[in-house]
């Protein structure tokens, strides 16, 4: 082989470890992602769940609105 066709050669193989390099780190940053967003998704289903359950408590017994109705404040 002459140096011409080495040095592609040696050229094309950097390039290729780069790549390789780039496509595992880009790989686990889109793994880290999809974890996250997993973990985004099941506390927000918590946080509707709980919501609902607020919800239902409150229309099954509502809150007075009248402040006569309410205790003093333990300091009174």
């Amino acid at each position: 082989m002459n140096t011409d066709t080495e040095q592609r050669l040696v050229d094309l193989e950097t390039r290729l470890a780069f790549q390789e390099h780039a496509l595992g780190e880009l790989s686990d940053a889109l793994a880290a992602a999809r974890s996250e967003e997993a973990r985004t998704a099941l506390l927000l289903h918590r946080t509707l769940e709980e919501v609902r359950q607020l919800r239902m408590a409150l229309s099954a017994a509502p809150v007075s609105a009248d402040a006569a109705q309410e205790p003093p404040p333990p300091h009174y």
